[in-house]
């Protein structure tokens, strides 16, 4: 009889081992099989010396005061108008709520759905007390050991300066777009873009405006970056997460610091044990949704016991899943994330405070929404803080997470054709957003908005975003002029932006 079992028991693992293996082998590479482009010939010191006098114009935005700084962003557009006159010469110019940017390259076909191009003028001020960290200046826009230094030359004068490189190589050379290309240059981005991208985007829903495709700053060529992967990732980023801070208020009766209350009565008792309860009681994670479809597309690529657990998770979904949610990044694709940002409470170190008050910060996962959140703060902080006690404010500034552009479109494809084509090292899969862009904003005229910056990055780089000694290789922002160069043409060939 216990002969009987082990050998059932030993089948049915051989079965199993089995079934991986055919499942493993069953899942090939998903990536497109495309040709490597010619790199198209950049004379890198003359764009390099662009960017960088673009970058020595502080076009630092503010959430209150529209007018900060408007000298240099007026600058920025002189400087613009006199780097890329071809530009300013075929293609109309607008200035949208005073500092924002519109250029309309006009198609040759007038029936057919437009393609959008965004970046943004503005950039985050140097944190106090940081400028003496930097190599070199932020705002001296110096070319030096194959970087362009300073603040704004990755996030986001990069993208927006090779764009314009790319649309007057190619009126040099003569190209006329078929459909209609927007490029959209907000002025203040990084305070919520509310003054900018909204209302270029609400102007080109009043004009009856349609696109097949947007594209905005986003996910990057990570080399390096990814665990388990040998090749770079270009993650494109097909959805950004929501935006949602909730304040919590705890209310007791107030009193001297001699008499304190029963342990774990105070405002700030109360308080604290919400907040814990709040940190270790998160929404749920899972693999699933956008973070799915890219380990998906990832897991075939990957070596060894990450390529079966990755395809095989309806029997390593657990196991990979804890090991995603070990670390912050990996973590942020799988869940509504929670972050105790902000306290408040008392003025006086012998009295009682009789209110104490916290801020929570959520970016939520696509399919959760800003009820969601608050009932689930409700819930689990209700646990400890009594009813009558509590007060759960969502705050205003939030909004939802954005739409998920589809992949099997042929506007993904396209694009993905083209990071191929410039990267052809790279593997391309699709991708979460976890901070903000001005793309949100311009769901109202597509369903196809994209976030990804084609710029190759390692982990190096990516402390360098809102932080010190920010800097863009040369050879890298080449790339991006490249990429644009190529990506126009293909929109706007047969079917390349036709979306579904």
């Amino acid at each position: 009889m216990f002969k009987r079992i082990v050998l059932g028991l030993l089948a049915m693992l051989l079965m199993l081992a089995a079934a991986v293996a055919v499942n493993t082998w069953r899942h090939g590479s998903r990536q497109l099989q495309v040709a490597p482009l010619a790199p198209m010939k950049v004379d890198e010191a003359a764009v390099a010396e662009r960017l960088a006098q673009a970058v020595r114009l502080p076009t630092v935005s503010s959430a209150t005061d529209a007018q900060l700084n408007a000298d240099q962003f007026r600058a920025l557009h002189a400087l613009l108008q006199k780097q890329f006159p071809r530009v300013h010469a075929s293609l109309k110019r607008e200035l949208v709520n005073d500092l924002s940017l519109l250029y309309t390259w006009e198609g040759s076909d007038p029936k057919a759905n437009a393609i959008v191009l965004l970046a943004h003028q503005d950039v985050v001020p140097i944190a106090p007390g940081t400028e003496g960290d930097w190599q070199q200046p932020p705002f001296a826009g110096l070319v030096k050991d194959g970087y362009v230094w300073g603040r704004g030359s990755w996030d986001d004068k990069g993208n927006l300066l090779a764009q314009l490189e790319a649309v007057e190589q190619l009126l040099a050379e003569g190209y006329r777009p078929p459909r209609t290309v927007y490029l959209a240059y907000g002025a203040d981005e990084e305070v919520g873009g509310h003054r900018g991208a909204a209302r270029i985007a609400a102007l080109l829903k009043s004009r009856g405006v349609q696109a097949d495709f947007v594209l905005d700053e986003g996910l990057l060529v990570l080399d390096g970056v990814m665990p388990g992967l040998k090749q770079p990732a270009a993650l494109i980023g097909v959805a950004e997460k929501g935006y949602l801070s909730v304040r919590l208020s705890v209310s007791t009766a107030p009193g001297h610091s001699s008499m304190p209350p029963r342990p774990g009565s105070s405002a700030i008792a109360l308080l604290s044990a919400g907040l814990d309860r709040l940190e270790h009681a998160q929404m749920p994670a899972g693999i699933r949704g956008v973070a799915g479809e890219m380990f998906d597309v990832l897991g075939p690529e990957m070596g060894g016991f990450s390529r079966v657990a990755l395809t095989n998770l309806w029997l390593f979904g657990p196991l990979v899943q804890r090991q995603l949610e070990g670390g912050a990044s990996t973590n942020a694709m799988l869940r509504t994330t929670t972050a105790l940002t902000m306290l408040q409470a008392g003025n006086k170190d012998n009295v009682l405070p009789g209110r104490a008050e916290a801020t929570v910060n959520f970016r939520m996962l696509p399919g959760d929404t800003r009820e969601d959140v608050l009932r689930h703060v409700r819930a689990q902080v209700g646990r400890v803080v009594p009813d009558q006690q509590l007060e759960v404010t969502g705050l205003p500034g939030g909004k939802e997470a954005s739409q998920v552009a589809p992949t099997d479109a042929a506007p993904y494809q396209t694009l993905a054709r083209t990071v191929r084509e410039l990267f052809p090292d790279a593997l391309v899969a699709p991708g979460l957003m976890v901070a903000g862009t001005d793309s949100v904003h311009y769901e109202a005229i597509s369903r196809h908005v994209f976030k990804f910056s084609p710029i190759r990055a390692v982990s190096d780089d990516l402390p360098r975003f809102h932080g010190t000694n920010e800097r863009l290789g040369v050879a890298h922002y080449a790339n991006a002029i490249r990429f644009y160069h190529r990506l126009i043409p293909q929109l706007g060939g047969p079917g390349g932006g036709a979306g579904r």
